[in-house]
């Protein structure tokens, strides 16, 4: 079986063409050789898919005759995926939403906020309580 077929039936891609563009693209290796989307595939091949940054291993036990089912994938292939890549991910998506370069751009609503309350007097108190109520009226003055 082709290689980007067996990923697509084994449900690691959505589309069998998405499967062949990152073969095409060198994200997926067989035995650590770099594979083409028609390179076939055996039983106890090491095949490395990077997808979304992370580099899923797996081990193919049986070739499937089609695509199959999310519950019967575990007969087809072993995943031999360390948890460090998940956790590495994990990392990169807090620090992408966290991480903003000092200086660039004013603050956003959330820094203004954490700004009031590292400073512990937020502005629209100060401003109320300084104000004095103008009793004077347009008619009064008239």
């Amino acid at each position: 079986m082709r290689i980007d077929k067996f990923l697509w039936s084994t449900r690691y891609f959505k589309t069998r063409n998405i499967a062949t563009n990152a073969c095409k693209k060198g994200h997926v290796k067989i035995n650590g050789i770099t594979a083409k989307p028609g390179r076939e595939v055996y039983p106890m091949d090491e095949i490395v898919a990077r997808k979304n940054q992370i580099d899923y291993k797996l081990t193919v036990l049986d070739i499937p005759p089609s695509r199959v089912g999310a519950k019967l994938v575990n007969i087809y292939r072993k995943d031999t995926t360390p948890k460090e890549a998940f956790e590495h991910n994990e990392l990169l998506q807090y620090s992408k939403d966290y991480y903003r370069k000092k200086g660039i751009g004013r603050p956003t609503k959330k820094d203004r906020r954490d700004i009031d309350d590292f400073l512990d007097t937020p502005s629209n108190e100060n401003e109320e309580e300084n104000q004095t109520p103008d009793n004077s009226s347009k008619e009064s003055h008239d």
